[in-house]
């Protein structure tokens, strides 16, 4: 098993070099779903040795990980789900506040019988994790945030200034109407505007996420991950008010989208913050960077 993991390890070496493809997780990876708070949560689980947990973003699902995944699953139990109404995970009418979502993630660990964990979190990830770190601290022994911002935390005021962002209020059956079987055309407008090179965000993952957000219900729960920011906001100055989070944390940002802001946003709700910034990179860290993204993280959790 280590020698096979070896080699798919070698082959994705070769393959990111500046940039990656899509590829599908190894079968060293199984596959189960896990119900928890009223949700059907996809989850993937790979390695041996002390748990870490990826949360992934909007545009993606958990398969963004799975480079990352692979590395980490050399000395750590990796746990990769979807989020709730997000790539193969049920799709519930509500429940999307990145604090119930919290509670989705525990419920996961608590039914693999995981207690402390390290978190690696990207763009809507970094605000379920950071909602479960708040809310349990003890179990979090590192938390690592890449390139999105905390709604009501920090600079958030400014940050929503950004026209880049009109997506934040973009929602309702009417707006459903416009991207039904449009969904690729929609999405595309992340992966372009968001990357330093649309090219780098390759065709196959582009196919690939876009088929799984024309899944029915999966265009709804995604814009209802947006419009739950207004609760995320009180519930996010409610855990700030109670005390920073006391882990180690590592705040990433692009070179060609938050950058050392990334940082900033993190000093405002931690203690021990440290900054990376990935060169040659927008918002995709993954699919932009992946060389420099993954060995900063490896780095961190050593």
């Amino acid at each position: 098993m280590r020698r096979l993991t070896a080699i798919v390890l070698n082959t994705l070496l070769l393959a990111t070099g500046a940039q990656a493809r899509f590829q599908p997780f190894p079968p060293s990876f199984k596959t189960q779903a896990i119900s928890t708070n009223g949700a059907r949560l996809f989850v993937r689980v790979g390695g041996h040795g002390p748990a870490v947990v990826l949360l992934h973003g909007y545009g993606e699902t958990g398969d963004m990980w799975m480079p990352l995944a692979v590395k980490l699953a050399q000395d750590h139990t990796v746990i990769v789900p979807d989020l709730r109404g997000m790539g193969l995970s049920s799709h519930p009418a509500g429940g999307y506040d990145k604090k119930n979502q919290g509670i989705d993630v525990a419920g996961v660990l608590d039914a693999l019988k995981v207690g402390k964990v390290e978190l690696v979190t990207h763009d809507i990830g970094n605000m379920v994790g950071y909602a479960f770190a708040a809310e349990q601290p003890a179990r979090v022994t590192k938390f690592v945030l890449m390139d999105a911002p905390l709604p009501g935390v920090g600079p958030w005021d400014e940050i929503l200034k950004s026209p880049l962002l009109w997506h934040f209020r973009f929602g309702g059956p009417d707006m459903e109407r416009l991207v039904k079987g449009r969904e690729r055309i929609y999405l595309d407008r992340f992966w372009n505007e968001f990357s330093a090179d649309p090219k780098s965000f390759d065709e196959a993952s582009r196919r690939h996420y876009a088929k799984l957000y024309a899944r029915p219900g999966a265009m709804h729960s995604g814009f209802e991950q947006f419009k739950a920011f207004d609760q995320d906001t009180i519930d996010n100055k409610a855990f700030v008010a109670n005390g920073p989070l006391p882990m180690p944390v590592l705040a990433i940002g692009g070179e060609k989208s938050l950058g050392a802001t990334m940082a900033v946003v993190m000093r405002a709700a931690a203690t021990d913050v440290k900054e990376v910034i990935v060169p040659h990179s927008g918002h995709w860290l993954m699919e932009e960077n992946p060389t420099a993204t993954i060995s900063a993280i490896t780095e961190f959790l050593k």
